[in-house]
């Protein structure tokens, strides 16, 4: 399967954009790192989300649920893992 990754940038971008009032009433935010070949977006969570022991939450509840909406092409959002590059 071949993925625009430009699009689906955008797509993923605008889920994180309609979340981020809420991330931010509780000091945190995400940001986008990278989109891999085989659909799973990898967000870096930032602020008081790096740290939140509800964060994994955030994640599947929150933003997969509406970037699946946005873009069904992702497969799965993840917390991006430094270590990984």
């Amino acid at each position: 399967m071949t993925l625009n990754k430009e699009e689906l940038t955008k797509k993923v971008n605008d889920a994180l954009n309609q979340l981020r009032p809420y991330l931010h009433e509780d000091g945190g935010d995400m940001e986008l790192v990278k989109i891999t070949d085989d659909g799973v977006a990898h967000v870096k969570l930032i602020g008081a989300c790096s740290d939140c022991s509800m964060s994994s939450m955030t994640l599947k509840a929150g933003l997969e649920a509406q970037v699946k909406k946005i873009a069904p092409e992702i497969t799965s959002v993840v917390a991006y893992d430094e270590s990984e590059g």
